[in-house]
């Protein structure tokens, strides 16, 4: 199997994290790939047109791209448990959509401040992209999550990860206390810490 990968993208960490936890991180060979919005690799778009991270080559040379689904891939593959059955499953995809979500409105964000131009940077569609921020972990403030080992959790994990990474100055945790308390944990265990970013 193999995964072409950025370091820095929260979305292939997610997928990372879920091959880590079902033992099959190993397995995966991680080809460095440069993945940007403007100049898109040659390498990932002959086999994903969208020239994205994280895509995914199994053994059997299916190609699969979106982390989601090669999250599910890999759970199917270890006989994990993270997408769930009857009402857990629809809870824990509708979490990971809330974190999508938040990732893609942070990355967008980024974007703005570190790729566009200086003259051309837009502060209201950053402020757009925060206030989605914000909601999202207004939202994960009201969840229950406990113990849980989801695709919902992880996504949230990788996604408040994302935040401490390129958003230090946000102070997302002093709004949140009962979600900055789950993430003190959930964010130290092994699978979380063998992909933080550097």
């Amino acid at each position: 199997m193999k995964l072409f990968f950025s370091p820095a993208s929260p979305f292939v960490r997610k997928v990372m994290v879920v091959a880590h936890e079902l033992g099959l991180a190993e397995r995966i060979e991680r080809i460095p790939a440069t993945a940007a919005p403007v100049a898109r690799s040659d390498a990932i778009r002959e086999h994903n047109p969208l020239g994205q991270v994280p895509t995914f080559l199994a053994d059997d040379g299916i190609v699969l791209y979106d982390s989601r689904v090669v999250c599910e891939y890999l759970d199917d593959l270890g006989g994990g448990s993270f997408f769930g059955a009857g009402p857990a499953r629809w809870r824990n995809l509708t979490d990971a959509a809330l974190g999508d979500g938040m990732l893609g409105a942070a990355l967008l964000a980024r974007y703005e401040t570190v790729l566009r131009p200086e003259p051309l940077r837009w502060d209201g569609w950053i402020a757009g992209q925060l206030g989605k921020v914000a909601d999202a972990l207004g939202r994960m403030e009201e969840a229950d999550l406990g113990d849980r080992l989801d695709i919902g959790t992880v996504t949230f994990g990788c996604g408040l990860g994302y935040l401490d990474f390129r958003f230090p100055d946000l102070d997302w945790r002093a709004a949140h206390p009962k979600t900055a308390a789950w993430f003190a944990v959930f964010g130290e265990r092994p699978s979380m810490a063998a992909t933080r970013p550097a």
